[in-house]
C-alpha cells in the first residue's frame, strides 16, 4: 500500500472480492453494470481475454480476482485512467493476471494482445455526443459517450481481436439496444444470449447484457428477465431479490440461468 500513489482527487473502496479500488471523485465509480457484466461472463480459465475501456479497471479486477480467465488485457484511451488502472492492479497484487495498455479501440488490433484472444468484454459508453447534458469533468463525459468511438468501434474492435468462435460480452442500455445488435452483426459477432436487468418487477429494464459468438449462427436466447429487487414497499433501503443476491454472492449467473 504505501508504494501506491494517492492523488487529492482520488479515494479508496472496498467493493466486491475484497478488491481494494482507487476511484476518481470526478469520474464515474463502480456500480451495479460493471459487476454484473463481470458476473455474466463464463469462466475460462485458460482463456487470454481484453476489456474495452476499462475506467478504473474494475471489471478486469473481478474477473482476475476470481480467476475466470488465464490473463487479460485491459484497454483504456484516457491516460489518466489507464495509469489509474495500473495502480489499482498493483494494489490488488493481479499483475500476473492482467495489464493495462493505454490505446484508442479505433486502434487496436490482434498484435496489442500477443494474437487473437477467446474473449472479449465492454461497458462501452453509451450516449450520443448530441443526447444528455456534458459534464463538467471531461472524463465523465468521454466515459460515458461516444467522444472516442461508438458501439460500432467498439464492436469492430472486438471482431479484430477475437478467434473464430470467441466470445463478446457487453453491457449496454435498452433503449439503444438496436445499435448494439447493428454493430454486432456488421461485425460478423452473431448475439447468442440476452438477459435484461429490471429493478423489480414494476419498472422497465434499465441495463440490458449481450453475449455475442464471432462467426456465429443465427439463434438468439432472451433469458427470464433479472429482477435486482423485490417489489418496493416503502422502506428506504430495498432488498436485493433471491436471484440477485446469488449472483452477487457468486458473482456467477449460472445459477440464475439453469433455474427455469
Amino acid at each position: 500500500m504505501k508504494d501506491i500513489m494517492i492523488l487529492e482527487d482520488e479515494r479508496i473502496d472496498e467493493v466486491n472480492e475484497n478488491i481494494r479500488l482507487l476511484q476518481k471523485k470526478h469520474g464515474l465509480t463502480f456500480g451495479s453494470d460493471a459487476y454484473l457484466l463481470a458476473a455474466y461472463m463464463k469462466t475460462q480459465k485458460n482463456a487470454i481475454a481484453a476489456e474495452l475501456g476499462s475506467g478504473t479497471g474494475i471489471i478486469s479486477l473481478l474477473c482476475a480476482s476470481r480467476q475466470k480467465f488465464k490473463y487479460i488485457h485491459a484497454f483504456e484511451i484516457q491516460e489518466e485512467f489507464a495509469e489509474l488502472t495500473d495502480r489499482n492492479i498493483k494494489l490488488n497484487s493481479l499483475s500476473e493476471r492482467m495489464i493495462c495498455h493505454c490505446k484508442d479501440v479505433r486502434d487496436i488490433n490482434a498484435e496489442d494482445t500477443c494474437g487473437e484472444v477467446e474473449t472479449v468484454f465492454s461497458n462501452p459508453p453509451y450516449m450520443r455526443t448530441d443526447s444528455g447534458k456534458r459534464n463538467e469533468a471531461d472524463a465523465k463525459y468521454i466515459a460515458r459517450h461516444e467522444v472516442c468511438g461508438g458501439i460500432s468501434d467498439f464492436a469492430a474492435c472486438a471482431a479484430r481481436l477475437l478467434k473464430f468462435g470467441g466470445r463478446f460480452y457487453c453491457v449496454y442500455r435498452p433503449d439503444r439496444l438496436m445499435s448494439l445488435l447493428t454493430a454486432m452483426r456488421d461485425s460478423k459477432l452473431e448475439p447468442k444470449e440476452m438477459t435484461f436487468v429490471h429493478a423489480d418487477a414494476n419498472t422497465p429494464p434499465s441495463m440490458v447484457l449481450v453475449m455475442a459468438i464471432k462467426g456465429g449462427s443465427e439463434s438468439l436466447k432472451i433469458t427470464k428477465p433479472l429482477l435486482l429487487h423485490e417489489a418496493y414497499s416503502g422502506e428506504s433501503k430495498r432488498e436485493l431479490s433471491s436471484n440477485a443476491a446469488a449472483i452477487y454472492d457468486t458473482m456467477s449467473f449460472e445459477a440464475f440461468l439453469d433455474n427455469k
